[in-house]
């Protein structure tokens, strides 16, 4: 079995999706919507759907929670930010700079999905929004779980203060970088970059020039293959794609249908050779809300009761 990907994810269907002022002030990624607010959610919940058919109908076990009417959580579609779920049966919940965003921690959440996995323990780390000190969760941070590495592009979204902890407690060690995408600090590392087993995808060009070789030598030095990314493919989400198995123990990689599209014939092949693409329409949600399907599936390592 693999420690790097799962084949159980949970994913929270929107109820109030929209434009996020506050997160937009250091997400690139987000464009302001020129139709309505409802004819945004409509459109929202129908690419949520489909993906999540499609998942389903790939051998994914997906858990589907409902996000709740009030207060208004226009964010709520991108739970991987605030939860991550570990193999030990420890949850970690996380500090998050939007406020607006911070009502996505919902207590109830996390006892549904008690009823049906074995959750020991909870890690908090929400206290550092006092200090505005921000992990915004495996957004922030881009996991080698096998080889416990934590790779993260320092932002406002990411502080290292709260990244050590972090990897102090989860036994990992960090990978710090700077990287500059449209003029701004990229905000989340997840957009930039993916491991999966035996790959990691990346957009080396972007990080600090300094850091460049560091980056590309540390992704290759575990026997992973680099799939190397473009600046003009990170516009374009390409980055923001997450390994997972299906039912069958086949690794798949899920990507946004705008990602998949900008891959060339030789990044499509170097994916291939570790696992397949499955890629789906989510063009409302990763325009409006500046974050693709990466984003939108928190991985669920937790064991069954």
């Amino acid at each position: 079995m693999s420690t790097q990907t799962t084949s159980r994810i949970v994913m929270i269907r929107p109820a109030a999706f929209g434009f996020n002022e506050e997160t937009a002030t250091n997400n690139t990624f987000q464009k302001r919507p020129v139709s309505g607010k409802g004819t945004i959610i409509e459109k929202a919940v129908k690419e949520f759907d489909r993906l999540v058919e499609l998942l389903r109908q790939e051998g994914v076990e997906v858990e589907v929670i409902q996000d709740t009417d009030s207060p208004a959580k226009p964010d709520a579609i991108f739970p991987n930010n605030w939860i991550s779920f570990h193999e030990s049966g420890l949850i970690v919940t996380y500090p998050m700079f939007s406020p607006l965003r911070r009502a996505e921690r919902r207590m109830e959440i996390i006892e549904s999905l008690g009823k049906q996995y074995i959750i020991k323990s909870q890690y908090a780390l929400e206290a550092f929004e006092a200090e505005e000190k921000f992990l915004e969760g495996t957004g922030s941070m881009v996991l080698d779980r096998e080889n416990k590495i934590a790779y993260a592009c320092l932002s406002p979204r990411t502080n290292p203060e709260v990244l050590d902890l972090w990897c102090k407690r989860m036994s990992y060690t960090p990978f710090t970088f700077y990287a500059t995408y449209d003029g701004q600090e990229v905000y989340h590392t997840n957009v930039i970059m993916a491991i999966g087993d035996g790959i990691s995808v990346a957009c080396v060009e972007i990080v600090e020039k300094g850091k460049q070789e560091d980056f590309r030598h540390h992704l290759t030095s575990f026997g992973r293959d680099l799939v190397e990314l473009t600046r003009d493919q990170i516009g374009l989400f390409a980055g923001n794609m997450l390994a997972l198995r299906n039912h069958r123990g086949e690794q798949i990689m899920v990507m946004s249908e705008t990602a998949h599209v900008s891959l060339s014939k030789d990044q499509i092949s170097g994916i291939e050779t570790h696992a397949r693409i499955v890629s789906s329409d989510i063009a409302t949600i990763e325009t409006i809300g500046g974050g693709s399907v990466r984003c939108m599936i928190a991985e669920n390592f937790l064991r069954h009761i």
